[in-house]
């Protein structure tokens, strides 16, 4: 436990994270460059002042030609800086022991035992393992920062769905409670009939749907459900009919992508004394494409439809729950013909 809060607390410290770097580069050249088994005075000495060279160009590569030229893409000019940074830095540690030694520790004599060729593979191998460091840093900074933003976009989405699911319940409903009403005012003798189809369909609007996806089957049999509701309401005044082909067995869909299809045909269409009013609703199940076409007459339009803001909102909600849940996935197709109106909508299905 105490050792996982240790690393927790050092890959969230930066100063920590270079302090133990160099600590650790500190005790093995140390060893490197002692005489014997044992670490003298003189070898700590060494180390130190062949740091200065190497400290020079680690910094000046991950502190500056890095973030202003490597990530900005403009290589040749990092690679030609690079360069230049590595002899600067071998200059300095030559310098270093041939001259500056003597003047900061008088009772030391210091030679550069290294030539040119090695301080400067001493030096590439820092420059290679510390940019390593650096942008695999930056690496798994990006990879968390898109993993952040793929997690907020799902949230994001899932919310959205959940809002426009929302909105189904009371538009059905409201559609439903304006037929009920009309019946109720006449004292029809359909309306017990309807509530009662009224109440399973609520039941799945309620209880059933909240899924994500459900099986295609209880799709079916909930649109049946409120097909054989509007038969009840329109008795022989139209002409309705519900037909679906293929197995949809071990299939699922996303729940009441179709009721709006199928509300719109009876309340634009089916409705009044229009005669030859019809509504068509055909579900075809291939092996991975779903078709849903709805066709109806287009009735006259009453004020309450021309004044009602929420005309729209069937088709609007559909539209972007198919580009939630189905991206590249769907195809919506709306004729609106002088005296039809027809709906075919096509989903791939997994």
């Amino acid at each position: 436990m105490a050792l996982s809060v240790f690393i927790k607390k050092t890959a969230q410290n930066r100063p920590l994270q270079h302090l133990l770097f160099w600590a650790v580069s500190f005790n093995v050249l140390a060893r490197i460059f002692a005489y014997s088994d044992e670490i003298a005075t003189v070898d700590i000495i060494y180390t130190f002042l062949f740091h200065f060279s190497i400290l020079v160009a680690v910094y000046a590569n991950i502190g500056w030609l890095i973030p202003a030229f490597l990530r900005t893409k403009k290589y040749g000019l990092y690679f030609l800086l690079l360069a230049s940074v590595i002899f600067i830095a071998i200059g300095i540690n030559l310098l270093t022991f041939n001259y500056l030694s003597d003047h900061l520790f008088p009772d030391y004599y210091f030679i550069a035992y290294y030539g040119l060729w090695e301080i400067a593979e001493f030096i590439i191998a820092y420059i290679v393992i510390t940019s390593l460091v650096k942008l695999s840093k930056g690496w798994f900074r990006y990879l968390e920062t898109k993993d952040e933003l793929q997690r907020l976009e799902t949230e994001k989405t899932t919310a959205e769905l959940s809002a426009l699911k929302s909105q189904v319940n009371p538009h059905f409903l409201f559609n439903s409670l304006n037929n009920l009403y009309s019946l109720a005012l006449d004292n029809d003798e359909r309306t017990p009939g309807i509530i009662l189809r009224l109440a399973q369909t609520m039941r799945y609007l309620l209880y059933e749907s909240n899924a994500d996806f459900v099986p295609l089957e209880k799709e079916i049999e909930h649109l049946s459900n409120f097909v054989e509701m509007q038969r009840l309401r329109v008795g022989e005044k139209a002409k309705i009919s519900f037909e679906v082909t293929g197995n949809p067995a071990n299939k699922q869909i996303a729940p009441l992508l179709f009721l709006p299809l199928v509300e719109n045909g009876f309340k634009h269409g089916v409705k009044g004394e229009t005669e030859g009013a019809f509504t068509k609703t055909l579900l075809q199940v291939l092996d991975n494409q779903l078709v849903f076409k709805t066709e109806n007459n287009k009735g006259e339009v009453d004020d309450v439809e021309k004044s009602s803001a929420a005309g729209g909102v069937g088709l609007q909600n559909l539209r972007r729950r198919l580009d939630l849940l189905y991206p590249n996935k769907h195809h919506l197709e709306i004729t609106d013909g002088i005296e039809t109106f027809t709906v075919v909508l096509k989903i791939d299905l997994p």
